[in-house]
């Protein structure tokens, strides 16, 4: 079951990011991705989690409250 989730974020990493953009270089690759990663952790909803990011999914599950 593990392995669902990790083929469903690269299959949207993969469409998502690397598809769309046409990175030249290694450093521009790497800079994009962690650009999209930020993106989805900390500012996408996400329908399986309610509506929430997974950081706000992380840090309620944990009791932790965000800083503003």
């Amino acid at each position: 079951m593990d392995n669902v989730f990790i083929e469903r974020l690269w299959r949207s990493l993969k469409y998502e990011c690397i598809c769309i953009h046409a990175f030249e270089t290694g450093s521009e690759t790497r800079a994009g991705i962690g650009k999209w990663m930020t993106c989805y952790n900390a500012e996408r909803p996400h329908p399986a989690l309610g509506g929430r990011t997974p950081l706000e999914a992380h840090a309620g599950d944990r009791g932790l409250e965000l800083a503003a």
